[in-house]
């Protein structure tokens, strides 16, 4: 069983910039791709970044630019530098792995909030 504990939300004026990690339990993160969905209220889950085993991202198109998604496998924590950040980036951040054999996990979540 892997278990992901995310930190790093809080509260930020627009423009401003925080940065959320992830860490995992167990021996698979560095096999698995790491991935930052969101939650806005009202709203369903969305993809923000992925991260590969190999290091391959993919990010939505609305936090390009803006946002970096990183590794460190050595400590089992995935990484989201969030730069620019804007009203509409406020929700509760998730954390997911996901393993081709041992199937998808999600953090507890943490809130994001973009307010002047």
């Amino acid at each position: 069983q892997v278990q992901l504990v995310e930190s790093g939300g809080g509260l930020v004026q627009p423009g401003g910039s925080l940065r959320l990690s992830c860490v995992a339990s167990g021996s698979i993160f560095s096999s698995s791709t790491m991935g930052w969905y969101r939650q806005a209220p009202g709203k369903g889950r969305e993809l923000v970044a992925i991260i590969t085993s190999d290091g391959t991202t993919r990010y939505a198109d609305s936090v390009k630019g803006r946002f970096t998604i990183s590794r460190d496998n050595a400590k089992n924590t995935v990484y989201l530098q969030m730069n620019n950040l804007k009203l509409e980036d406020t929700a509760v951040y998730y954390c997911n792995l996901h393993n081709s054999v041992h199937g998808d996990f999600w953090g507890q979540g943490t809130q994001v909030t973009v307010s002047s």
